[in-house]
């Protein structure tokens, strides 16, 4: 049995190598294609790659033009009214598209007014000055986001129901009960202390959320989602929320007095006007640092991935292609455990930020 296990991990991950090679192959027989007749050699790698690791408004699932397969996304804006719309246009030539009688075109996956001939205006470093609308579409991101919160009430639902029938945890609840008593005894209990309970549903959505989305990520054709800097931030965002919301009397006190009274007044007006900025820049930099540390981390182990299969093309020849595979699945491996690591790391500190503001005076 261990054995087969450990075949069909091999298996799944030799799979998933050949569609993300497939697509590679395929993307650069279509460059070279379009660019460039003559040279059979050119390969963008960092376009292949930034279109890879980019939201979108469609969802390739495999293939390249009409030997592909995309789940085309709504277009949804608000310019001077609500304006819905498919982005099928945008991928099969229509270069604009009218609703309401107003025009746009897409450059970069970022939406832009024109006019009926689909022109922008470019400044000297080549970026769009056209106006933007509100932009609210349902990207590739968003749906990744909306089937990993699915995922979850389906099986935190299942756990209660296994919960409610029996109290020895079979099948999910089994499987899920040890990963919610790790976050409470190694994550909640130590670094927040006796209110941790006030904070176990926050933390445990946030852990499994994240991991969710960075093991869907790695699928072949899947959304990066958690490695969308914007994505990152809202979750920091969050965090920030939760940490100084729940601060009490004490964690603000030793942010605008930190020195309580060991220092005499005229000692405080030289030293304050330079603490009490770091205390209060302190509050701004530690979500930061949060929102940072999961992006750049996700979004280098797709990039290092992408790199190593793109070598092939690079090169020119198949006779790299076994280093290329070797080192591909070398790093899938340790990107699942970076998957796990980032979603401890993150609930982890925020668990820290959340027992620092409302830890009592001693």
């Amino acid at each position: 049995m261990q054995k087969i296990k450990q075949f069909t991990f091999v298996l799944a991950l030799l799979l998933g190598f050949t569609n993300v090679h497939g697509q590679l192959a395929e993307e650069h027989q279509a460059h070279n294609t379009q660019t460039n007749p003559q040279e059979e050699s050119g390969f963008d790698l960092v376009g292949t790659i930034m279109h890879h690791i980019a939201d979108a408004h469609e969802w390739r699932l495999w293939g390249e033009g009409e030997n592909g397969f995309s789940v085309y996304l709504p277009v949804i804006l608000w310019d001077n009214g609500l304006k819905v719309f498919s982005s099928k246009g945008f991928y099969q030539g229509n270069h604009v598209i009218e609703s309401g009688g107003e025009y746009y075109t897409m450059y970069h996956e970022k939406i832009y007014k024109t006019d009926a001939t689909g022109q922008l205006n470019y400044d000297a470093d080549h970026h769009p000055l056209n106006a933007k609308p509100l932009d609210f579409s349902i990207t590739k991101n968003v749906v990744a986001m909306l089937v990993a919160g699915i995922l979850l009430l389906l099986l935190f639902g299942a756990v209660a129901r296994s919960y409610n029938k029996s109290e020895t945890p079979k099948g999910i609840a089994g499987f899920l009960e040890p990963l919610v008593i790790f976050v409470r005894d190694d994550i909640a209990k130590p670094n927040i202390g006796p209110k941790y309970e006030r904070y176990m549903p926050y933390l445990l959505t946030l852990f499994f959320f994240i991991w969710i989305l960075n093991l869907t990520g790695m699928l072949p054709g899947a959304a990066n989602a958690s490695g969308n800097i914007a994505f990152t931030m809202v979750l920091a965002l969050i965090a920030l929320l939760v940490v100084n919301l729940s601060g009490n009397k004490t964690y603000w006190s030793h942010i605008f007095d930190p020195l309580k009274g060991q220092m005499p007044w005229y000692g405080k007006m030289l030293i304050y006007p330079i603490l009490v900025p770091v205390e209060v820049l302190g509050i701004f930099t530690k979500p930061i640092a949060l929102m940072i540390r999961l992006f750049a981390n996700i979004t280098a182990g797709h990039i290092i991935i992408l790199s190593f299969i793109s070598l092939i093309f690079i090169m020119g020849t198949i006779a790299v292609s076994p280093a290329s595979i070797i080192l591909t699945l070398f790093i899938n491996v340790i990107e699942l455990l970076v998957a796990a690591l980032q979603a401890y790391i993150f609930t982890l500190l925020t668990a820290l930020f959340i027992g620092m503001a409302v830890e009592e005076a001693h």
